[in-house]
């Protein structure tokens, strides 16, 4: 294969954040096919000013849809027992850890609001991929606007690279990646935060490359872990990860200029197949950040469908669980291989049921966080639902499609078919209902007078002389 020689060289940085010469680079051989210099080169390249109107407005609503989840959980067992681990190794108190009043040094705090805003499984989620984008990058830059202030502007623009990262790397490997079992929302996710950390440090072209180097040698997540506490660690050391290898490349750490395609590169050994073409096709034109979809329901995305049909009919027909005999759901193949518990006997293995999120469909007609809860899956009425679930798949609908009939004792069989789940980029939550969804979760854990503020705050990110503002807002 033809090569051609490209030259490589360093630009000045933000004061105080020195790039040390890499010289072993200059020069460096790339070919007609290599991704990962093309993709350090555009976000370097990235100006503010590039982005249209709507991608940052996505960007605040996916900041506000963030904060919100953080917070919700910030209080869930599953912070209460990575802070006691964390805490006797901490460093100095440089970040907040969002919904509460400890501080911890930016890299464990970056980790504990990523870990914090997966625990719900209540965030954003691009439906293409399966990455939930927020979650790994935005925990990185606000831990980074804390110790290094940065204005919103900057945030937003680097927000909107991070997501476009590892949305496009996760695109060129979806799905034999996710049919090996990795989960991409930490695999791909540490390029985002990785991506997003190095764009406000001011890295050059050469030190983000190494930066997305170092993230390709740090993959994060299986899928065996869905249903526990460990899928939201995903997230939170995809973040931290991201961060240290920004940190590592700003400083002259180097690393493969080809992490991503290089045969022993991060696509060749986590994938079975390879579409190189996604990461670079249409680089500044387009942006993933639009194809972000928020969740009005607190579960994986792929049962959304499910609970919206058994909603509607719910309401439509003002059914009670007594009148139900039995609740068949078509679905997408996907589903059933990601949310066949049958019996969940908690709330995080809720999330991860068909069985169970049909039933607390029709028997809530919500599917908030309250009904995720351990107690909420034991309900006896609700389990009595849910052992009349009856799933069924039909490669012929799409992820977010699914049909639903409900049989009744009188004899009586409704069908629902949901084109488009509530929350879907066809379908999407509107800004009011994302505020909506906002106050629910931080209730009674920021003081009431600061909730509006917050939320303003997030939709004016990009006018703020201090994005780490938001941070210290969402403190309790």
């Amino acid at each position: 294969m033809l090569t051609r020689r490209i030259a490589l060289t360093a630009s000045a940085v933000t004061a105080g954040m020195p790039l040390l010469p890499v010289s072993a680079t200059k020069g460096a051989t790339m070919t007609d096919t290599d991704v990962t210099l093309p993709l350090a080169r555009y976000v370097v390249g990235a100006k503010a000013a590039d982005l249209p109107a709507n991608v940052r407005h996505e960007v605040a609503r996916a900041l506000l849809n963030w904060v919100g989840v953080a917070v919700g959980a910030s209080r869930h067992e599953t912070i209460e027992i990575a802070l006691r681990a964390i805490k006797p190794f901490a460093g100095p108190p440089q970040a907040a850890v969002l919904g509460r009043k400890d501080r911890l040094d930016v890299m464990n705090a970056a980790f504990l609001n990523g870990v914090s805003s997966h625990v719900f499984d209540f965030d954003d989620t691009d439906l293409a991929t399966a990455v939930h984008p927020s979650a790994p990058v935005a925990p990185a830059l606000l831990a980074l606007a804390e110790y290094k202030p940065f204005s919103g502007q900057d945030f937003v623009l680097a927000m909107a690279m991070g997501i476009e990262a590892e949305c496009r790397i996760a695109r060129s490997v979806v799905p034999p990646h996710t049919d090996i079992g990795w989960h991409p929302t930490g695999t791909c996710g540490v390029f985002g935060a990785a991506v997003a950390a190095s764009k406000v440090m001011h890295l050059d072209e050469t030190h983000m490359a190494h930066a997305i180097g170092l993230a390709a040698t740090q993959p994060v997540g299986i899928r065996e872990m869905f249903g526990s506490m460990t899928k939201s660690f995903h997230p939170g050391r995809a973040a931290q990860s991201g961060m240290l290898g920004a940190f590592l490349a700003q400083q002259g750490y180097t690393s493969s200029l080809h992490g991503i395609e290089a045969k022993r590169g991060w696509a060749n050994i986590l994938s079975t197949k390879q579409d190189y073409t996604a990461i670079t096709d249409g680089l500044g034109s387009t942006y993933e950040i639009m194809r972000n979809s928020y969740k009005p329901y607190a579960c994986g995305l792929v049962v959304h469908p499910a609970i919206d049909g058994c909603i509607r009919l719910r309401n439509a027909h003002k059914l009670t669980p007594d009148m139900v005999t039995r609740i068949e759901v078509d679905i997408h193949p996907i589903v059933m291989e990601l949310t066949s518990k049958r019996t969940p006997a908690t709330g995080l293995e809720g999330k991860f049921s068909i069985y169970y999120a049909a039933a607390v469909g029709l028997v809530a007609g919500v599917a908030g966080e309250h009904q995720f809860s351990d107690a909420a899956v034991k309900d006896p009425v609700t389990v009595a639902v849910r052992d009349k679930v009856v799933p069924k798949e039909d490669a012929s609908l799409k992820q977010d499609q699914a049909r639903v009939r409900i049989t009744l004792k009188d004899g009586r069989v409704l069908e629902q078919f949901v084109e488009h789940a509530v929350g879907s980029v066809e379908n999407p939550m509107t800004d009011a209902q994302l505020e909506a969804k906002f106050k629910d979760l931080v209730a009674g854990i920021i003081p009431a007078g600061r909730v509006q503020r917050l939320i303003d705050l997030c939709w004016n990110i990009g006018t703020l002389k201090d994005a780490g503002e938001i941070a210290r807002a969402a403190s309790a």
